[in-house]
């Protein structure tokens, strides 16, 4: 009886290695095919041997040697609830990212009123909703608003850059976002490319993309009153 318990506490210990040997396998084939990006999250899932994986806060399912990738939602048909929304819900409560991290040092720094509460945005100069965010911004007061250039669409990098070496990047980026006025400044070093790696390794995938001083992350456009909430509620990460 022993020798069979023993016998079956190694086939355990095999199988589990095995799982474990084919993972690291699977993480290394998807890191391969996203270049740059971090798997944040690599599991299996009870349903036809799919593997549930997120980059950039974007999940998919893939087959066990990555050789395909799978979008979509997966749904219990007996409550007909989608698993892989409740998932991607999970995935954004827990998703935090400390300020202390990030290059704030190159953002374009805006004090209102007593600056106590801060707010890092990750924007394009040429999205328009990072133009309809800026014009809720102006509602809030008490703030500190650091905003990080992240020129990812196409054409964006020469009006950030001119925005960057402008003599005053507050005002160039305000005339630009708020009021149309293209900014005057020449070609100047920049911390474009850094603030575009930090974005990529915190999978900052689209503009604008706002953290709170709690680490949460909201993604796209979202009203003076909800960011006024969020501002209100949120409690400083540790350094």
């Amino acid at each position: 009886m022993r020798l069979k318990f023993v016998f079956s506490s190694l086939l355990l210990c095999f199988v589990c290695g095995a799982a474990l040997a084919d993972e690291a396998s699977l993480k290394k084939a998807l890191e391969a095919t996203f270049s740059g990006e971090k798997i944040e999250s690599l599991k299996k899932t009870p349903y036809l041997g799919l593997y549930e994986v997120v980059v950039g806060g974007e999940l998919f399912y893939t087959d066990d040697k990555g050789t395909y990738l799978f979008f979509g939602h997966v749904v219990d048909p007996q409550t007909r609830q989608s698993l892989t929304s409740e998932r991607l819900q999970q995935i954004k409560d827990a998703r935090r990212i400390n300020h202390a991290s990030l290059p704030l040092e190159s953002a374009i720094k805006a004090v209102r009123g007593n600056g106590k509460r801060k707010l890092v945005v990750f924007s394009d100069p040429n999205c328009p909703y990072c133009k309809r965010l800026e014009k809720e911004l102006v509602n809030i007061s008490d703030v500190t608003i650091y905003t990080l250039l992240y020129p990812v669409l196409n054409g964006s990098m020469p009006t950030a850059t001119a925005i960057w070496c402008s003599p005053d990047r507050l005002k160039a980026w305000d005339d630009f976002m708020l009021r149309g006025i293209a900014p005057a400044g020449k070609s100047c070093e920049t911390p474009i490319e850094t603030l575009l790696q930090a974005g990529r390794k915190n999978g900052i995938n689209g503009t604008p993309t706002l953290i709170f001083a709690d680490g949460s992350v909201v993604p796209g456009m979202i009203s003076a009153e909800i960011i006024e909430k969020k501002l209100s509620t949120a409690t400083p990460m540790a350094k």
